[in-house]
């Protein structure tokens, strides 16, 4: 039995919300940090993107992870797992750095990416909390709560930084540093959260353990996703991940490369990340309010708008690109937050834990394909080249959602 302010979902959200903010420090480690040390030991910017698609291709495998794991009534076990295997993953990495190894660096983003799928899909077990009514708001409170640490995180790029070079190590390695330490205690925190005899912590025990569900087939899973509201879901959250990933891989390289430090570096991408998760409560709320289809339809003309001046900013102008990626952040965030709680709503409650792991799935393999393309394009054609790719793609994802909302 919960007892005490736990038996509030307020409770709940917020012990979630904390437990993911602390992970959620890790997060720039892989993205930021991964596409830098990558281009240094690499010798090239196009060497930027392969850390980053390996890691997706980590966070796939932990959302299949945590979706089984889910599926078992093991919600909790399953997330601290995941932030367990992505500390090792950042440990890796250092090494990687020490010994200036790009294939070892390519080993360990792919260990690292784990702990991803593991800030990730907490949205969804707050969506357990608050099924019937709410639902969005309650993904919206715990993905905002992933702003606090996941705006820290590229913040710390600078002072991360320095210690690392005290260290004989390159700037971007410190953040793999604040990995370790962020990934290890919020794998604590979920273990705790997950045994009811735990104090404080253990109140949220009923949405992150109890009895599991039978695994169904894979033709029930496959049928579960064919449908109109489910393929709508899936193509926002595979296409909203693919043009925020591809572009938040390149800027970073395309700014160092223009002159800017690692400090304003971390300062626009930390605008960015809260443009990703700061607006998760109004969004959410709108998801209740209007629809998932309409908040849907904002995330793809602020993304399609944010591509097409793409092909005017100048990575030079500190100004400009902190507001251009900061529409990007937020316009990822509708989409995300709508085409989440659409897939939960799509599909029955027994198949809910393998269509959470299909939709997280489908966003890793979009970003790793995103990543390298975005680097490819970005060294042969410049910025502006990208840009146009990702504005064919956001308007695509659009009509396909207004055709798709037409036929239900």
């Amino acid at each position: 039995m919960i007892r005490g302010p736990a038996r509030s979902p307020r409770g709940v959200l917020a012990l979630l919300a904390v437990a993911t903010a602390t992970g959620s420090t890790g997060l720039a480690a892989g993205g930021t940090a991964g596409a830098l040390l990558g281009a240094e030991l690499g010798g090239s910017s196009a060497a930027a993107g392969f850390p980053v698609a390996l890691l997706v291709v980590g966070s796939a495998g932990g959302a299949m992870l945590v979706s089984a794991e889910t599926g078992r009534g093991r919600r909790g076990r399953g997330l601290a797992l995941g932030y367990l295997i992505g500390a090792a993953g950042a440990i890796v990495v250092i090494l990687a750095a020490a010994a200036r190894s790009f294939p070892l660096l390519l080993i360990g983003s792919v260990v690292l990416g784990v702990a991803n799928s593991s800030v990730f899909m907490a949205r969804y077990a707050a969506l357990a909390v608050r099924r019937a009514e709410g639902g969005g708001l309650a993904l919206g409170a715990v993905f905002a709560g992933t702003a606090a640490g996941a705006v820290l995180s590229p913040l710390l790029l600078g002072p991360a930084g320095a210690a690392a070079e005290a260290a004989g190590l390159p700037g971007p390695t410190g953040l793999y540093l604040v990995a370790v330490v962020a990934f290890g205690l919020a794998a604590l925190m979920f273990m705790a959260a997950s045994s009811p005899r735990m104090p404080l912590l253990g109140r949220a025990a009923p949405v992150l353990s109890g009895p599991g569900v039978a695994a169904p087939s894979a033709a029930r899973v496959l049928g579960g996703l064919r449908g109109h509201r489910a393929r709508t879901a899936l193509v926002t959250l595979a296409v909203a991940n693919f043009v925020m990933v591809a572009l938040m891989t390149v800027a970073p390289v395309r700014m160092m490369g223009g002159g800017q430090g690692l400090e304003p570096i971390g300062v626009i991408v930390a605008l960015h990340v809260a443009g990703m998760f700061a607006p998760s409560p109004i969004s959410g709320h709108l998801v209740d309010r209007l629809g998932a289809h309409a908040v849907l339809t904002l995330g793809w003309v602020l993304l399609l708008a944010v591509s097409l001046t793409g092909l005017l900013v100048s990575v030079h102008g500190t100004l400009a690109m902190a507001i251009h990626l900061l529409v990007l952040g937020v316009g990822w965030n509708c989409g995300i937050v709508a085409g989440s709680a659409l897939l939960a709503a799509a599909v029955p409650g027994g198949l809910r834990p393998h269509a959470e792991g299909a939709g997280e799935v489908v966003m890793q393999l979009a970003a790793m394909l995103g990543a390298p393309v975005a680097s490819l394009i970005t060294a042969a054609a410049g910025y502006p080249a990208y840009s146009l790719a990702g504005a064919c793609l956001s308007l695509g994802a659009l009509l396909y959602c207004h055709r798709s909302r037409r036929t239900e």
